[in-house]
């Protein structure tokens, strides 16, 4: 009898219409691959949800993306139900959605980002809470929503207060000029370097997902000891927050600065994009596995997180981190 698996897709982030369109490919790569998928539209509805997932399918596949999504929420609902599903557990996919907390962990093992700064919203309007060129962000949305970045020159506020509905907290980071790399991450091993070629000012939500002018070079053409650093970053990333699956991690290469001293980490998303275009698989593509092979690996490897775990660093660092974000905030 062929593996019963729930695909969820959809959820209530601004990322919903990107979790609905990549789905498409997910169903047809699991359908093709042996499985008896049933589609589930995940709403903010916990007891619709609950009622969807009975009787329980033998795995869930986890196509959400944003808030609500790849926070730590619905992974929590299923490590409850005690469902098996793929990628990363509540604690790394908190800590990942968190950007200021991931920044901590991944100094912890010598993974360098921008210098930054959490404010308030107000502050942030009130004046420039660091010297310009900078970006503003939010400190927990995905696929580079609510972005900005403030140039020298700009006239424009570093945030429009109307359009501003990502809280009272605003991440604000130092600019850092140059290219724009991404490395997913396999079961900890890292696939490859992609170069990310935008036409816009970065490889902002536009860029990702309407600009087809956006080019992917893979393997990106940079000095080798930058790809071979890249890599190693993003597997540090993965590990010491305990990630599950398959990841992608971004940066910021400032390719001015010598040797690899230009390489900044930027964030890591525990549930990249899935189609066999998307850039985390076309990593995986090229390494031999096809995309149907790949949605089959993770279904196979899912599991829940919570039961029967060992205490790993990652969660020591956790709190750690939590301790050093809270400072931020003071």
């Amino acid at each position: 009898m062929a593996k019963k698996v729930a695909l969820l897709i959809g959820g209530w982030s601004a990322e919903r219409q990107v979790s609905l369109t990549k789905g498409r490919a997910v169903e047809a790569a699991l359908r093709d691959g042996g499985y008896d998928v049933d589609v589930i539209d995940v709403k903010k509805d916990l007891p619709a949800l609950i009622a969807a997932l009975t009787p329980k399918p033998d795995v869930v596949f986890c196509n959400l993306y944003g808030r609500g999504g790849e926070d730590g929420t619905i992974q929590s609902v299923l490590e409850i139900l005690e469902i098996p599903y793929t990628h990363s557990g509540p604690l790394a996919s908190a800590i990942a959605m968190d950007k200021p907390a991931t920044k901590v962990m991944a100094a912890s093992v010598g993974v360098p980002s921008a210098e930054g700064v959490v404010a308030s919203k107000d502050a942030v309007l009130a004046g420039h809470v660091m010297p310009p060129p900078y970006v503003v962000k939010p400190t927990n949305e995905g696929s580079s929503v609510g972005v900005r970045i403030i140039l020298e020159s700009d006239n424009q506020k570093p945030l429009d207060a109307e359009s501003w509905v990502y809280g009272d907290e605003v991440l604000v980071e130092r600019y850092i000029p140059g290219r724009e790399l991404t490395v997913a991450v396999l079961d900890g091993v890292a696939q490859g370097v992609t170069e990310i070629v935008s036409q816009t000012r970065f490889f902002d939500y536009e860029a990702k997902y309407h600009d087809t002018r956006t080019e992917y070079v893979l393997p990106a053409a940079v000095p080798q000891d930058v790809y071979k650093t890249a890599m190693d970053y993003a597997e540090r990333v993965y590990k010491v927050l305990g990630c599950a699956g398959l990841a992608r991690c971004d940066f910021r290469y400032d390719d001015s600065k010598p040797g690899v001293a230009g390489i900044f980490f930027l964030e890591i998303n525990t549930q990249p994009g899935l189609t066999a275009e998307s850039i985390g698989p076309s990593q995986v593509i090229r390494n031999g596995q096809s995309f149907v092979e790949l949605c089959s690996h993770l279904v196979e490897t899912a599991r829940c997180h919570a039961q029967n775990e060992k205490p790993e660093p990652a969660k020591a660092a956790s709190s750690s981190a939590i301790s050093a974000r809270q400072k931020m905030l003071a």
